[in-house]
């Protein structure tokens, strides 16, 4: 490198003076090249792209070729008199304007009544307009009429970044040059031939991480390099690199994805956690996260994946290596995850959390199973319960409705054919004066004063006499209180005195939780009675040859068992 006292930046040093030199735009060099070989040069040119990748460049090299001494050829000398002068930016017949700072409607008139003169010593004045869409309305007015019929000895060349914003009259009066965002491996190709024009030791992981910096931009790129060089020295590491740039290793992105996929929280969040230390923008990595899945997903969408990502043959290999033993979909679903969570890192407070959530989620995250399988897979269980016994759910749906509850046996005697339906209800029993179905007496009331039922069904009957009935309810409860009520004591006899034909007593009593000599009221025995059912339920399930060929096939386990 240079020990001198000045010294130049790469990106003027290394700055292309030839089309050839012209990195990742030879669409555009082959069709100027043509042009001046026919002799059909336009007198206007739009050149249109992202900054730092030749456009500017271009157009000097576009000049040189014109008023080249040794002819009007596709390539400049770039040692005549004429060719030095446009390098060194001294000619007296190449204007370069900036247009954000020469904007205004007289810079254009002055420039209008610079350009009637004939050249001094070459071919063509040639007037090159950076940034041209910065010039005011009244600007390109001024210069309209010039552009559309400009002397013979006049070419413009006009450069911007914003083609958008030029007004129509100017574009239909120019060719249009669209230069395109440089490729990666064509910049880490020109920095490894300028790191070793400038004795520099350096990887090419380490290239790539600088040529990724630049974002498309040849200039920026050399930029980075620059930066990195004055840090470094002559010999760069790839730490150093990272640290300076402030760039994610592409291994730890490798890391991070490999532990996503197979289920490792705890590398996971160490991986976020590094990337935290180091200061780098969470955003930023969330967005490399994405760009890195993307890879993964267009590694298994396409059969050249090379043609399509920006990688070195190296990070492409390691790449097909990783995605070897996950699917598209499976890719597909944590990408989804990642955009949901880059777009609501805009305006959060707590970045970090919601990469960390996110990764999290897509770590945790069950695998799916293709439909078709799925498929198969009823088609198997179908064939496995032809044969088989009815579910238990499904004989529930038609078994007869069974009685609530009765303190006897429930005896039926059904009557023959012939007997008459009058000799049938005459052999129904009827109750006595102080009856003792305590549970026909609870569901006679509930069909009259539901209010009334639903209390006496936490109530355990104590004593059935006749012309008593002593109801005991558990102490402090809620039932207790309500069944003391002078106005529910009386109303009961009523229920009673109707039931039975008789007036009856009622009395209420507290009882102790857990009373071991008083029966159990109806609401317990119904609660004991579902839960055994329940019980026996989930057995039957179990049990059943339907059920147990779909936990084989399926590979689950019965969590819930529910009666419709």
């Amino acid at each position: 490198m240079s020990n001198g006292t000045h010294y130049e930046v790469l990106a003027r040093k290394y700055r292309p003076q030839s089309f050839s030199e012209l990195a990742g735009q030879e669409h555009v060099s082959r069709t100027l090249q043509n042009a001046i070989d026919s002799g059909r040069v336009a007198h206007a040119f739009l050149f249109t792209g992202a900054r730092g990748v030749g456009k500017t460049s271009t157009a000097r090299i576009m000049a040189k070729t014109l008023n080249c001494e040794r002819g009007v050829t596709h390539e400049p000398c770039n040692v005549c008199q004429q060719c030095i002068e446009i390098t060194k930016g001294t000619s007296t017949d190449v204007f370069e304007i900036d247009g954000a700072s020469n904007n205004g409607v007289d810079d254009v008139r002055d420039l209008r009544d610079n350009i009637k003169y004939l050249p001094s010593h070459s071919r063509y004045r040639i007037i090159i307009i950076d940034e041209v869409h910065m010039l005011s309305t009244n600007a390109f007015n001024a210069l309209l009429k010039t552009l559309e019929e400009p002397p013979e000895h006049v070419k413009f060349i006009f450069a911007t970044t914003e083609p958008h914003k030029l007004p129509v009259t100017i574009l239909s009066r120019c060719q249009r040059f669209d230069f395109k965002r440089v490729t990666l491996p064509k910049i880490i190709a020109r920095l490894r031939e300028i790191a070793e024009k400038e004795s520099v030791t350096i990887t090419d992981a380490s290239l790539a991480l600088i040529a990724r910096k630049g974002d498309g931009s040849m200039r920026d790129s050399l930029t980075a390099f620059d930066q990195v060089l004055a840090f470094c020295g002559d010999t760069v590491s790839d730490d150093d690199v990272g640290t300076l740039l402030g760039t994610i290793d592409r291994r730890l992105l490798g890391d991070i994805s490999a532990a996503v996929f197979s289920g490792d929280t705890q590398s996971v969040l160490a991986g976020i956690k590094q990337v935290d230390l180091v200061g780098y923008n969470m955003r930023q990595f969330c967005q490399e996260l994405i760009e890195h899945f993307r890879n993964l997903l267009v590694i298994h969408s396409v059969k050249k994946p090379e043609e399509i990502l920006e990688l070195t043959a190296a990070e492409l290999e390691d790449l097909q290596k990783r995605s070897l033993h996950v699917t598209a979909l499976d890719i597909q679903r944590r990408l989804t995850l990642l955009i949901k969570a880059e777009s609501e890192m805009a305006y959060a407070s707590f970045p970090r959390l919601i990469v960390e959530m996110a990764l999290l989620k897509a770590t945790i995250m069950a695998p799916l199973v293709p439909i078709q399988e799925l498929i198969d897979k009823i088609k198997t269980l179908e064939t496995a319960a032809v044969h088989t016994p009815a579910l238990p759910w499904e004989t529930a749906r038609t078994a007869p409705a069974q009685p609530l509850y009765s303190a006897e046996p429930q005896r039926t005697s059904p009557a023959r054919p012939s007997q008459p339906a009058a000799v049938v209800a005459a052999a129904a029993p009827k109750p006595a004066g102080g009856h003792t179905d305590w549970g026909r007496f609870v569901a006679f009331v509930n069909e009259k004063e539901p209010l009334l039922g639903s209390v006496l069904e936490h109530g355990s009957p104590l004593k059935q006499e006749n012309g008593l009935i002593e109801i005991g309810f558990p102490a402090g409860s809620y039932y207790l209180t309500a069944a003391q009520d002078a106005e529910f004591i009386a109303d009961v006899q009523k229920m009673a005195c109707a039931f039975g034909g008789g007036d009856t007593v009622i009395r209420v009593k507290s009882i102790e939780t857990g009373f071991a000599d008083a029966p159990l009221s109806l609401a317990e025995k119904k609660k004991s009675d579902d839960e055994q059912h329940l019980e026996e339920l989930k057995q039957e399930v179990a049990n059943h040859p339907v059920v147990k060929e779909a936990q084989r096939v399926f590979g689950g386990t019965i969590t819930d068992v529910r009666e419709f």
